[in-house]
């Protein structure tokens, strides 16, 4: 088990629960409800503790429950702390939401029904990712009823040990997990120049589960607490598909490269060797086609060069702001959500803040 997996599944997020004014029937009105929310978890699962707190003063009807930020409705099915990390650019704590229970905002959201549909959200996450791991799920589809429900439970009550007790057997293991083994037993140094290598001393290749939530903001900024407000989910850029992780001996594929690879409407990459690096840089790039469709690295790039209409501001994972040189398989080891995605949040300084989606 590593460190920082367990601070990953340990940490929380201290909410402050606000009923909405237009649900308040009794005088005076309730207090808001205090409760720490696991990073891992989802807001719908909060519902039974947090309901007594209102009960008594709720409007007759059937509850439909959801949850918003300064107006804008929060998505049940991302993670909590992926919300946080998305909407507070300025941490704030505790985070104020509002709870509705009338009301369900469904030209916005998607239904939910408590649980169960968490539950199966979470689960279509995990086939997906093993489909991108491993080329199928059908160790995903194949799972005894009770280690389903044993999975589950585990995500639900935080119980990273019997987690990794039952995953173990769905083999989801990426390049990050060995490579994260490799790192334990060389320096720094080393392990930079290294890169992820078989038991033949090849560089190993692999691909990763990611969810990039990305805005874009037209003016610079210098604090988090001047970055725009995100007031509307039409300025969050949602970008599914796979990191190509394409080994090279010497070489080190870091979270930049990550990101970049994403993103290849505003990071161009160019290979260049010796002699080509004294010509104008507008030749032709070198790009092999990508099963998405769109373009990747050809794995003999040498070096790469970003476009001049993006430039990364905040890249955050899990509560941190991590050094973008950092091996981007340490942090698919050791950052990744229980449904083997990593969820990365991104503020990119682009000439047009309209991003392309993946929906």
């Amino acid at each position: 088990m590593m460190e920082a997996q367990k601070y990953v599944w340990e940490g929380a997020i201290p909410l402050q629960i606000h009923l909405h004014e237009s649900e308040v029937t009794t005088l005076p009105p309730p207090l808001p409800a205090l409760i720490l929310a696991p990073r891992i978890g989802y807001l719908p699962l909060l519902i039974p503790h947090i309901k007594p707190h209102f009960n008594s003063t709720l409007p007759p009807g059937v509850d439909t429950v959801w949850f918003e930020y300064k107006g804008l409705p929060l998505k049940w099915y991302i993670p909590t702390g992926v919300l946080f990390d998305l909407l507070c650019v300025e941490p704030e704590r505790p985070w104020n939401l509002t709870v509705h229970f009338r009301g369900y905002p469904g030209n916005i959201l998607i239904p939910c029904e408590g649980e169960d549909s968490v539950k199966w959200s979470f689960i279509n996450s995990l086939k997906e990712a093993s489909y991108i791991i491993n080329g199928n799920c059908k160790n995903v589809m194949n799972m005894s009823q009770p280690d389903q429900v044993e999975l589950w439970h585990s995500v639900f009550n935080g119980n990273l040990e019997a987690y990794l007790k039952v995953s173990s057997k769905l083999k989801l293991g990426t390049a990050g997990h060995e490579y994260s083994a490799n790192l334990n037993s060389g320096s720094f140094v080393s392990r930079q120049s290294t890169g992820d290598t078989d038991a033949t001393g090849q560089v190993k290749t692999g691909r990763v589960p990611v969810r990039l939530y990305v805005w874009g903001v037209s003016e610079d900024f210098d604090d988090l607490e001047d970055a725009p407000q995100i007031d509307s989910w039409d300025k969050i850029s949602y970008i599914n598909r796979p990191v190509e992780i394409h080994g090279e001996e010497g070489k080190c594929f870091t979270l930049l490269d990550a990101v970049k690879s994403l993103l290849p409407e505003h990071f161009q990459y160019k290979s260049l060797t010796n002699e080509e690096s004294s010509k104008e840089e507008g030749e032709d790039e070198q790009k092999v086609p990508s099963e998405e469709g769109g373009e990747n690295l050809s794995e003999d790039v040498e070096s790469c060069y970003p476009s001049d209409n993006a430039e990364v501001k905040l890249v955050r994972i899990q509560g941190i702001e991590p050094k973008l040189e950092i091996p981007f398989s340490w942090v698919v080891h050791n950052l990744m959500n229980p449904e083997h995605f990593l969820h990365i949040c991104v503020c990119l300084k682009v000439s047009q803040v309209k991003i392309p989606s993946d929906g």
